[in-house]
């Protein structure tokens, strides 16, 4: 999911509504587009289905959720959309707020009832995977906090916490990402199909911070 490594990333593999789609969208969408609360309340009460999806199966929710309407995104939820639709990249809401590290809307839809559980994306991933790449650390506490799986392995063979480091720069987000999941119970034992623990590419990449993390926690629970 990074470049150096030849796979794009959630962030790229997202699908936000385009200026055409935004050109032609109608009803709920385009109420959500343009963060329109009362005239999502309008078209809702007038019977318009709340779940309607686009040509790239976008609720009215997602569309929110990508534009940043808090507002509309919560009249979305309140009135009965369903907060854990995919569209056609199978990314569902709480993957595209961590992605974009929008902490208050990731918040919200997880209070109305979204999953952190979801397996989502073409990689078969979670929204804690993808936030834990980003080093988005406060994202992966609150999605730590709604039960998200800590050990779930993608597509790639990786958790979460292998991400954190393989996937990220050694920086302060992602040092802070790793010690969330470590102190979670993330179990840093898990090799990837290489073989490889997180605290093995950490070592590899000098990650002396992320190493200090991973290496008291080896080895817990056996």
């Amino acid at each position: 999911m990074a470049v150096g490594l030849g796979l794009a990333s959630d962030l790229s593999a997202q699908t936000p509504p385009s200026p055409r789609d935004l050109k032609i969208y109608a009803g709920l969408h385009a109420a959500a587009a343009n963060g329109d609360v009362a005239e999502i309340e309008r078209l809702a009460a007038a019977g318009e289905r709340l779940n309607v999806q686009d040509s790239n199966s976008r609720t009215p929710l997602h569309v929110a959720v990508y534009r940043k309407h808090h507002a509309a995104a919560r009249a979305l939820i309140r009135l009965g959309a369903n907060p854990n639709a995919f569209d056609s990249q199978r990314y569902d809401v709480v993957t595209i707020a961590a992605v974009q590290n929008d902490i208050e809307m990731l918040t919200l839809v997880l209070e109305g009832g979204a999953s952190a559980r979801n397996i989502t994306s073409p990689y078969d991933g979670t929204a804690l995977i993808a936030a834990a790449h980003l080093g988005h650390a406060e994202a992966v506490r609150i999605l730590i906090a709604h039960k998200a799986p800590l050990d779930h392995v993608n597509r790639l063979g990786w958790t979460a916490l292998h991400e954190a480091v393989v996937l990220g720069n050694g920086g302060a987000n992602h040092v802070a990402t790793v010690d969330e999941l470590i102190k979670a119970g993330a179990d840093p034992d898990i090799k990837d199909r290489q073989g490889q623990t997180a605290l093995t590419y950490a070592r590899q990449r000098r990650y002396q911070d992320m190493i200090k993390i991973l290496e008291p926690a080896r080895g817990r629970r056996s």
